[in-house]
């Protein structure tokens, strides 16, 4: 029985990893004021330009460098439509979601039936070989200790660094930012950019690693439940981190109960992720002022130099 915690716990921080990644790229362009809810899109692009890649080339490190580089063009995009040409944040983001899932399923067309190479097996030394704890914790791919120590140089780069603050006030004041001379188009440009690459590794960490495959629409919802994850983390760095673990666990529970014989309905399992998103979302949403806060204050907001 112990044993079956361990791999849950396992499976946990391997599912929270893929969360935590695209939690991460979307809150830092929250931070900067700018709303992308096209990381479904984005996630599903980088799947099929990872796996394409891996399949091609047998590296996982090209396969991670193709699904940053196809998130950060779509981010680049969309962040050209709502920076530079003012279009709606809201629906950009939409289009882009939309866009990302009808491209990849063209694109990933003759790759449905294509196989990675054999996938190599990760471990801690020494640490890997504790009873339970080992395999609980350190027998994991190096991406998911990179994420915890990618949370840990937010969390300094936010709170410690200069650029840091400027990036923080063009979210909460751009007109005040403006009138100290930063560049806040530009800022909010590579925010925004940065973000969508992190999107994109998220999703090709889900293609190459998480479930070695292509499948049209793989992502399955996982942008979404990310875009909801940075609001109930209240816009903090380790917090998205614990959330993420939270919901990767969910996501891994419904394996755990069907493993051990408990009598629930397959679909019911299946959309436990979802539930407890809407869940949490709706249990924030009942103190509107603790959110207007934390929440940066210009988010979602376009910004007119000179206005």
């Amino acid at each position: 029985m112990m044993e079956t915690y361990a791999l849950l716990i396992a499976a946990t921080m391997n599912a929270g990893t893929v969360l935590a990644i695209a939690s991460l790229g979307l809150l830092i362009n929250e931070k900067a004021g700018v709303l992308n809810l096209g990381a479904e899109g984005m996630m599903l692009c980088a799947a099929i330009a990872g796996f394409a890649a891996v399949v091609h080339t047998g590296s996982d490190l090209m396969g991670f460098v193709a699904g940053m580089a196809a998130g950060a063009v779509m981010a680049a995009i969309f962040g050209w439509l709502v920076i530079w040409l003012n279009t709606n944040q809201y629906a950009s983001g939409l289009a882009l979601s939309l866009f990302g899932g009808g491209f990849s399923a063209f694109v990933g067309t003759g790759y449905v039936q294509s196989k990675l190479p054999e996938r190599m097996s990760f471990e801690v030394p020494f640490l890997s070989d504790i009873p339970l704890v080992g395999a609980a914790l350190f027998r994991h791919h190096p991406m998911v200790y990179l994420t915890i120590v990618m949370v840990v140089g937010l969390i300094w780069f936010f709170y410690r660094t200069r650029a840091g603050l400027v990036l923080r006030s063009v979210g909460e004041s751009p007109e005040s930012a403006h009138a100290l001379g930063y560049p806040v188009r530009r800022i909010r440009f590579a925010a925004v950019v940065v973000g969508g690459a992190l999107c994109g590794l998220s999703g090709a960490y889900i293609s190459v690693i998480y479930t070695p495959l292509w499948v049209e629409g793989m992502i399955a919802g996982k942008g979404w439940i990310a875009l909801a994850l940075t609001t109930f983390a209240t816009w903090r760095p380790a917090r998205v981190l614990l959330g993420a673990y939270l919901f990767g666990g969910v996501t891994m529970l419904q394996f755990h109960l069907q493993s051990v014989g408990v009598e629930v309905p397959s679909q019911f399992l299946s959309m436990l992720p979802y539930l407890a998103t809407i869940v949490v979302l709706a249990l924030i949403s009942r103190n509107p002022q603790w959110l207007r806060v934390n929440m940066p204050a210009s988010i979602g907001k376009p910004f007119f130099p000179g206005t």
